[in-house]
């Protein structure tokens, strides 16, 4: 069996900076342990697997695996996807996802970019036992979402750059993402990500992360557009957008490798 692949570059105006993802169209569902061994072999930090809707909610319906485990919301490889869908149908201005624990998400053309609508996840305050120990932090202020989410604000951009974490620590308190965040440089808003129990140390560029920076940054600041950079060392430009109860996105995709993925039995 062989199966259209795309390698796209998220949140990037060009190659090897942003996050890259897998994208794989199907025409059906394959077994889950197959999806898990493709995204295990794909070594990313989000193979994206799509496949045409069955109602009249969607395009398309849409699921995200790191090289570990599934996963119930992933920023950069629903972009990815509504890049490769677009650029694939190029009639088409928006197209829609299903998913299975986020609702439907919609990725639209805007200019020569796009913008993705996520749900915001406003955190609230709560002390995580061993968070700060973990991250080197000795003191910041700490809050949670619910769906898996853990937000530290730090004081400076130059605190951000300068963590290192240690990782076992980190996975040991739980499946959560690590979002630590502060004042930009250039940007309004600068952050790190982190998901060791989730297989990734450090994230390049995460869209889900921003569900709950964008209404916590949109309080903070007092207006809800705003700009932030992910810092990894690839690293990301995202525009930000607070709009109700949903975040918008705005960013950039850069298709790096198209071919095929060969299953063999």
């Amino acid at each position: 069996m062989k199966l259209p692949f795309a390698q796209i570059d998220a949140f990037a105006d060009r190659p090897f900076t942003g996050n890259p993802a897998a994208v794989i169209p199907l025409d059906a569902w394959l077994d889950d342990g197959v999806l898990q061994a493709i995204a295990e072999e794909n070594n990313l930090s989000e193979t994206a697997f799509i496949v045409p809707d069955a109602t009249d909610e969607a395009d398309y319906e849409l699921r995200w695996f790191t090289p570990a485990v599934e996963v119930a919301l992933c920023g950069h490889a629903t972009l990815a996807s509504g890049h490769h869908v677009l650029t694939c149908e190029q009639d088409r201005d928006l197209v829609r996802f299903r998913t299975r624990k986020s609702g439907v998400l919609e990725v639209a053309r805007h200019g020569d970019s796009y913008l993705m609508a996520l749900p915001a996840y406003p955190p609230v305050t709560q002390e995580v036992p061993g968070l700060l120990e973990a991250l080197g932090v000795a003191q910041a202020e700490t809050l949670r979402h619910p769906r898996g989410y853990d937000l530290i604000v730090l004081d400076t951009a130059e605190a951000v750059l300068a963590l290192t974490p240690d990782f076992r620590a980190l996975a040991a308190i739980g499946d959560t993402l690590n979002i630590v965040t502060a004042p930009g440089i250039d940007t309004d808003v600068i952050s790190r990500v982190f998901a060791p129990a989730a297989g990734i140390d450090e994230d390049p560029v995460t869209g889900s992360a921003h569900s709950v920076l964008v209404p916590w940054w949109a309080a903070r600041l007092g207006r809800n557009h705003f700009t932030a950079f992910q810092a990894s060392r690839r690293g990301g430009h995202i525009g930000c957008e607070l709009d109700g109860d949903r975040v918008i996105l705005a960013g950039k995709c850069v298709t790096v490798i198209a071919g095929e993925f060969t299953l063999r039995g």
